[in-house]
């Protein structure tokens, strides 16, 4: 790519910006996880580290790809750089909230430990 030519894919029709569109994607599982953790606390409570490894993988891919999302969409004329600003920042909630997760899980188990001591 040569300058500030849009490279097309077909005749006429402009490229994706499909990194933006994947980091939007990510981001939009994430935010479903966290709906899921509050709908279904019992699956929460059976499946507790899969809902927290996913969140923190949702988030772990909606940064990077949101990063190169609006990259992609500079040389694009702006298309999808807000889908993937929005997904930079439910990225960075989400790995904030899958450590926060966490730490209750070490909370509690510390917690259950010391109520559990015959001492």
């Amino acid at each position: 790519m040569t300058g500030g030519v849009q490279k097309t894919s077909a005749v006429g029709a402009p490229t994706r910006n499909t990194a933006a569109r994947i980091s939007g994607w990510a981001a939009f599982l994430g935010a479903c996880l966290i709906v899921g953790i509050f709908v279904t606390p019992m699956f929460w409570l059976l499946y507790g580290g899969l809902y927290t490894f996913l969140l923190f993988v949702s988030g772990v891919i909606a940064i990077p790809a949101g990063h190169l999302g609006r990259r992609r969409g500079k040389r694009l004329g702006g298309r999808d750089r807000g889908v993937a600003l929005f997904a930079i920042v439910t990225g960075w909630i989400l790995i904030l909230l899958s450590l926060l997760l966490v730490l209750a899980y070490a909370g509690l188990s510390a917690g259950l430990a010391l109520l559990a001591d015959p001492a």
